[in-house]
């Protein structure tokens, strides 16, 4: 039998959503892992990355929209700037 604990796990995003991937798998990450429920999820935005919450972006199609990873993010979980 597996023994579960709880976790706390803040993840830290700086880049721009545009600049390149990372902001978008550090939150991609983030919502695999708040689905969990022994896990807590915090993610603190900072530098570039608080742009990636800015409401009404205007993504081209084909390209994933961050600002609604992050409010989906921010309902489960908590999320600073």
């Amino acid at each position: 039998m597996i023994e579960t604990t709880d976790q706390s796990i803040l993840f830290i995003v700086n880049d721009a959503s545009n600049s390149n991937e990372r902001s978008y798998n550090t939150l991609r990450l983030a919502l695999n892992l708040v689905k969990r429920p022994e896990t807590r999820i915090r993610t603190f935005l900072m530098g570039d990355a608080v742009g990636c919450a800015r409401q009404g972006q205007k993504t081209p199609v084909g390209y994933y929209n961050v600002e609604r990873m992050i409010a989906f993010l921010a309902r489960r979980s908590e999320v600073a700037t």
